[in-house]
């Protein structure tokens, strides 16, 4: 069998391999501990480089808004006229640094590989920094190239470092490029953008950030706690209704037809299986502009959408089948002979809900309560729809876990992820330990019975038998 053409693809690609190592700088030949960076991964140090890098921003989108009502393209904000710019293409790293800036640090980056590496490094350690979950330089390892060109094509398009837009404020502004065959989307040319001033490093002192238990405390003294206390209000408000409804909904349906119970269950339970938006879009329609109930609500005085009592609307909705359910099965599973033996007694038919009935069914009561409250406590999707995300107004935990995350702040998507689990977790915990409770004061109760029955059967089993035809004294 002739190995020929299998050895020359390995050949091929081991001077691939090679080649890319010799082109690309490798980006960790500074990193580690030498990299210093500050608190807010803002600035950053490199030991035994003359320059380091200060007000870094990662800019993952960028802008299509016109200014002055005119279009000038998609862009993204720079640190200043004489900030560096790195673009991340779908082919390359593309660095961009000023011909005057590399001119008062007395480095060519264009040819000076230390002062690539070094740069580069610097770069990687503040983009890992800040990258709060999404893509790394280092993770994409692409090849890099540096430039001082304000003006370059790349894909169709035209790139523009340095653009003044605003007074005083500069971008890289990405337009079609005329002359090119395909037109490509501007606002994917780029995947994300980084832009900071590359400056002497003694101008910049670095203090570092706070490690450990300090760490941990300075981020539980930054953490902004108001989705808390408004899922905490939304929930309870919604549990509010979500018990009186529901206990009226259990009743309803017990006192109604079958054909007619039927089809009152149906209504009531199809909340816990529609999707949440579902949900969310049939009350926005509901409560908006869309319906003659909406718009007379709105000429009321009374705007619901996008509010806070839309929130509370959103949890109760869906939160409402879980009392309603578990309590109607409670009131179905009593005795009916015992409800028509209160009935003979006179008892209205209030009392006996009242005074029987949900003392009976109280074990399911409770525990339909404290599940409604959970998946109030959890509700997204429909308080999202109806309600918006207002911070501290509708901003639930759940939602604040959502664009925490898609804002690129992690740690604290992380810690409103903790909450919820350990808010769910003592929750069901309250649900068993009252349910243990609960069985063993009934065991209690029926081995009380059980001990009084055995006891008055022994009796009777004890007592003397008079013999027939024995005269009894009085």
């Amino acid at each position: 069998m002739n190995n020929r053409p299998k050895r020359f693809a390995i050949v091929i690609v081991v001077l691939a391999v090679v080649s890319t190592m010799l082109v690309i700088p490798p980006l960790l030949a500074y990193a580690g501990e030498q990299v210093s960076i500050d608190a807010q991964g803002t600035a950053a140090t490199l030991e035994g480089s003359s320059f380091g890098i200060d007000d870094f921003a990662r800019n993952n989108k960028g802008s299509n808004r016109a200014y002055e009502g005119e279009y000038l393209g998609y862009r993204y904000p720079m640190a200043g006229s004489n900030g560096f710019v790195a673009l991340v293409l779908e082919d390359k790293l593309l660095v961009f640094i000023p011909k005057k800036v590399q001119t008062q640090l007395g480095v060519d980056f264009s040819i000076d590989k230390t002062a690539q590496q070094q740069f580069l490094a610097l770069l990687s350690a503040l983009d890992s920094f800040n990258a709060k979950g999404g893509f790394t330089i280092e993770q994409l390892g692409l090849p890099v190239v540096f430039t001082n060109e304000a003006i370059l094509k790349h894909a169709g398009s035209i790139i523009t470092f340095g653009v003044e837009v605003e007074p005083g404020y500069y971008y890289t502004v990405l337009t079609l490029d005329p002359d090119a065959a395909t037109k490509p989307d501007t606002s994917k040319v780029v995947t994300f953008m980084e832009t900071g001033f590359i400056v002497p490093a003694d101008d910049l002192l670095i203090e570092a950030a706070p490690e450990g238990w300090d760490a941990f405390v300075g981020f539980l003294s930054n953490m902004d706690y108001r989705p808390f206390w408004v899922s905490l209000r939304t929930s309870l408000t919604a549990l509010i209704f979500v018990f009186v409804l529901g206990l009226a909904a259990a009743r309803l349906t017990l006192r109604a037809s079958n054909r007619v119970k039927d089809i009152l269950d149906a209504l009531f339970t199809i909340p816990l299986v529609l999707p949440p938006t579902v949900i969310g879009f049939l009350l926005l329609v509901a409560f908006g502009n869309s319906t003659a109930f909406g718009r007379w609500l709105i000429n009321n005085g009374i705007e619901i959408v996008f509010s806070w009592p839309a929130a509370v609307l959103a949890a109760t909705v869906v939160a409402f089948p879980l009392l309603y359910r578990t309590v109607r099965g409670a009131f179905e599973a009593q005795d009916p002979e015992m409800l028509d033996v209160a009935r003979t007694l006179g008892w209205s038919e209030s009392r006996i809900f009242f005074r029987l009935m949900m003392p009976l069914a109280w074990p399911s009561i409770a525990a339909g309560t404290v599940l409604a409250f959970a998946r109030a406590m959890g509700e997204f999707g429909a308080t999202l729809f109806v309600a918006g995300n207002f911070a501290g107004v509708t901003q639930t935990m759940p939602l604040a876990i959502y664009f925490e995350w898609m804002g690129g702040r992690t740690d604290a998507a992380v810690f409103w992820v903790v909450v919820v689990i350990l808010i769910s977790f003592v929750i069901i915990l309250a649900i068993n330990l009252y349910a243990r409770h609960t069985q063993k004061f009934r065991l209690g109760i029926a081995s009380e019975k059980e001990t009084e029955d055995f006891g008055d059967s022994l009796d009777m089993t004890r007592r003397p038998r008079r013999k027939k035809g024995a005269i009894v004294e009085h």
